[in-house]
């Protein structure tokens, strides 16, 4: 490991315990029958507003003259964005707390680097004709009413947030469009399992506050450094797969795993494993806890927040074979 990924994951384990949840506490965005489509007043947008917003004068691809490329248009009441068809050099739009539904406009704008869309009522992506925006690096789709991601696509994209939808499954991505996605945003969404995710290059994977039981197709994440699934309703960890050859950083806190075979997995990605986060599950209560999963990992930096000391790591060394007896005396998981 580079001293770069040692001090980001060193970074990550000490300042982020909480996944970012702190500022997300509201799950699942509900479908208000009172502040439906057919209740908001139709808003188009206008050439005053776009005065207002634009900013950020840069030269045009070509070189040989200057445009506007930033546009903020936040709480505007927007239910049509027409009117920014022409304006095609656009790089950077903030479109959030509007109520839009339909996104297609934007196609004309082809060398958008950076959109974010929170707080609209989007509700899928299929048909939104969003392909000629071969060049959006970062996507941000928080808090709209997608239930799935099919249509979504992105040679380009690198940063995918879709926090606070009520999206059921990944089934239906289109991996082989997004072959550059390397953070993917998926908290407080309604995913019961982790399958779907078959994205080759993803580093970081946001997954706390879904209902989550099963853990499958993980092990097409060969190049996943940090895997966040607080708040969700594993009972064990099955599904980590040997093939995770570069996970760093596991955060499993608030769930439903009790007992020490449910952590048996884990032994696959020993070898890259620093950081575990763990408290909040039922197993911190078992008898000598931390020495059993330091006996498993002895290569942690950090367990629930905090660092490993060679000292119990020893401890734990030598207490080993006693672990693995007393789990074999364990009774099976049903």
């Amino acid at each position: 490991m580079s001293d770069q990924e040692d001090a980001e994951l060193r970074m990550e384990a000490s300042d982020s315990e909480d996944d970012g949840t702190k500022d997300f506490d509201e799950g699942p965005m509900e479908e208000d029958p009172l502040v439906g489509e057919n209740q908001v007043t139709p808003c188009a947008l206008t050439q005053d507003m776009v005065k207002d917003g634009i900013s950020l004068l840069c030269r045009t691809g070509n070189g040989l003259s200057h445009a506007f490329v930033k546009l903020e248009l936040i709480d505007r009441g927007l239910t049509d964005i027409r009117f920014l068809e022409s304006f095609e050099h656009l790089r950077f739009i903030d479109l959030s707390t509007n109520h839009l539904s339909d996104l297609t406009p934007l196609a004309a704008l082809t060398q958008l680097l950076w959109l974010k869309v929170d707080g609209n009522q989007v509700r899928e992506l299929r048909g939104q004709r969003l392909e000629p925006l071969t060049y959006l690096q970062w996507f941000s789709l928080a808090k709209n009413r997608l239930i799935d991601v099919e249509g979504l696509r992105g040679p380009a994209l690198e940063t995918l947030n879709l926090i606070g939808n009520g999206i059921q499954r990944m089934q239906g991505l289109e991996c082989h469009t997004l072959t550059n996605l390397v953070t993917l945003e998926l908290r407080g969404n309604r995913l019961e399992t982790t399958d779907g995710l078959y994205l080759p290059n993803l580093r970081r994977l946001y997954l706390a506050q879904n209902i989550i039981k099963r853990l499958e197709g993980l092990h097409k994440l060969e190049r996943l450094t940090t895997l966040h699934l607080r708040d969700n309703r594993l009972e064990s960890l099955d599904g980590i797969s040997p093939n995770m050859k570069s996970l760093q950083y596991l955060n499993v806190r608030g769930n439903l795993i009790f007992s020490r075979r449910a952590l048996s997995s884990l032994a696959g990605v020993a070898a890259t494993l620093r950081a575990l986060v763990l408290v909040e599950n039922p197993i911190m209560e078992s008898e000598e806890y931390r020495l059993f999963v330091l006996s498993q990992l002895p290569l942690l930096e950090r367990l629930d927040k905090e660092p490993t000391t060679e000292e119990e790591k020893a401890d734990a060394l030598e207490r080993r074979r006693d672990f693995e007896d007393e789990g074999a005396q364990e009774p099976k998981e049903q």
